[in-house]
């Protein structure tokens, strides 16, 4: 009986030691909930960007003064009938 005993409790301290550091152990779990969650977060921020970057798309083949402005502040570019004028700060 003593024997049975001491089996049972050996096998209760490996289930318990798999548990708690094996593979599919607590531990594990929460590691890979964390990398779930900041995964998840990451991938919020991107959907965003991409969402602004989707309308700027949409804005620029869409409207043609979207695309002139995008020339003027990016590419310096002006009109004929314009003149540019170079403010210098000190």
């Amino acid at each position: 009986m003593k024997l049975l005993w001491t089996i049972m409790i050996v096998l209760i301290l490996l289930l318990q030691v798999r548990l708690w550091v094996g593979e599919g152990s607590f531990a594990q779990v929460w590691a890979l909930e964390k990398s779930i969650a900041e995964q998840r977060e990451e991938n919020s921020e991107l959907a965003t960007r991409n969402e602004r970057l989707y309308a700027e798309v949409r804005n620029l083949r869409n409207e043609q003064s979207a695309v002139e402005e995008r020339a003027r502040m990016n590419l310096g570019l002006i009109r004929e009938d314009e003149t540019f004028f170079l403010v210098v700060e000190n």
